[in-house]
């Protein structure tokens, strides 16, 4: 049995300089991973079979269009698999939990039988997020996303909190709410510098979108975390703190605050 962590991907910051005519977007980002998220594991099987389990495994309305099924489909892995999902990402949650779990079936697909040399090529046509996500490393993303630059992490043990307040908030809409504006390029220097530095340009459109999302940050930015943002599209935010102990206190004062609210603590890899 192979097994792998679908490591929760998270924009330390992220920002959009253009619109292309090819109808994508122009960005600079920052990925980083926490050491938590969705976990898939496979066994051999005479055809590829997908299982989904986990809190939100009902968000895979399409078995056949998931990622995990799409990433089987372009790498050569035997005979066929049986892959157990656990769902534990929201979906539509600026975490890239579909990117994320591909990303993990391309690591067990290296583990069994090695990768083909244009994996970054097979990966990005899955999704922009994907080829991060195979590398679940601390990485500048550029173009698309898909330009990968590895990057040493001095922010690597930080404690992190994401949460989300259950609302799926698809990526095209925000993208096109996004007001054209170019605010600067990416900061350079260190992860924590570029981090702290950095901003999310689709927070605006997001809360435009859904406004509970500022609720989020609002209630995150309450417990002088060292920096509290949106990722991605959002609608999930996520929070570093200095210490474990100032995490896990958040964490629980939100907890009885907002009980529904989805949240996942961690450190960041």
């Amino acid at each position: 049995m192979l097994i792998e962590t679908a490591y929760a991907k998270i924009n330390l910051a992220l920002h959009v300089r253009r619109r292309r005519e090819d109808g994508y977007h122009e960005l600079e980002t920052l990925f980083a991973f926490v050491d938590d998220g969705d976990r898939l594991s496979a066994t051999p099987a005479s055809q590829d079979a997908l299982h989904t389990t986990g809190d939100f495994a009902a968000g895979i309305d399409d078995p056949f269009g998931n990622l995990v099924a799409k990433a089987l489909g372009t790498l050569p892995h035997g005979r066929g698999w049986s892959v157990e999902l656990d769902k534990r990402l929201p979906v539509a949650a600026g975490l890239g939990g579909g990117s994320a779990d591909a990303g993990a079936v391309f690591r067990m697909v290296e583990q069994a039988h090695g990768l083909p040399d244009d994996w970054p090529a097979r990966a990005a046509k899955l999704g922009a997020d994907v080829p991060a996500c195979v590398l679940s490393r601390t990485c500048v993303g550029t173009g698309t996303g898909t330009d990968l630059r590895e990057i040493a992490n001095d922010l690597a043990g930080t404690p992190v909190l994401l949460v989300n307040p259950r609302v799926a908030v698809p990526t095209g809409p925000v993208f096109k709410a996004w007001d054209g504006l170019d605010r600067g390029a990416l900061p350079t220097g260190s992860v924590r510098t570029m981090a702290l530095e950095g901003r999310n340009d689709l927070e605006a459109p997001a809360f435009s979108l859904c406004p509970v999302i500022m609720d989020v940050l609002v209630a995150l930015r309450a417990h002088a975390p060292l920096l509290a943002r949106m990722s991605g599209s959002g609608a999930t935010c996520f929070a570093l703190f200095e210490t474990a102990a100032q995490r896990d206190e958040a964490a629980a004062a939100l907890r009885r605050a907002t009980p529904d609210w989805w949240q996942m603590a961690g450190a960041l890899r």
